[in-house]
């Protein structure tokens, strides 16, 4: 965005300084303004020319393509791992977090029924 705005008015200026070679070789494809950036500062052409070999080579370009696509892959697994390995911890935890729970009503009803036999008991010790 910022380089279209850079084309747009640096149209009719041409290029002073150096920012400008840059900024032209990274926004301009005329050759107009290739022309004007290569007579300014000629150490421009053999960076047109690297590019002109690999827009002409596909293959090299596609395989370029092709590596940081395998990358952005493996990172992509790498990071579902990671997430699901966390998924996992949680879940682990929360299920241990439940079973200490369950752990904790059963012991509780434990002493309640304890308590309610211990009730019972009196109440046939009073009866009788």
């Amino acid at each position: 965005m910022a380089l279209d705005i850079y084309r747009e008015n640096n149209q009719n200026k041409g290029i002073k300084e150096r920012i400008d070679g840059w900024l032209t070789f990274f926004s301009s494809d005329r050759p107009k303004d290739i022309i004007a950036l290569i007579e300014k500062y000629p150490d421009f052409k053999e960076m047109y020319e690297q590019v002109y070999e690999i827009c002409r080579n596909i293959e090299q370009v596609i395989g370029m393509f092709s590596k940081e696509l395998y990358e952005l892959d493996r990172n992509t697994v790498r990071y579902m791992i990671d997430e699901l390995q966390e998924e996992n911890r949680r879940w682990k935890e929360q299920d241990r977090r439940q079973k200490e729970e369950i752990r904790s009503q059963e012991e509780e009803i434990m002493r309640l029924r304890k308590q309610v036999e211990q009730l019972n008991s009196r109440k046939e010790q009073t009866r009788e």
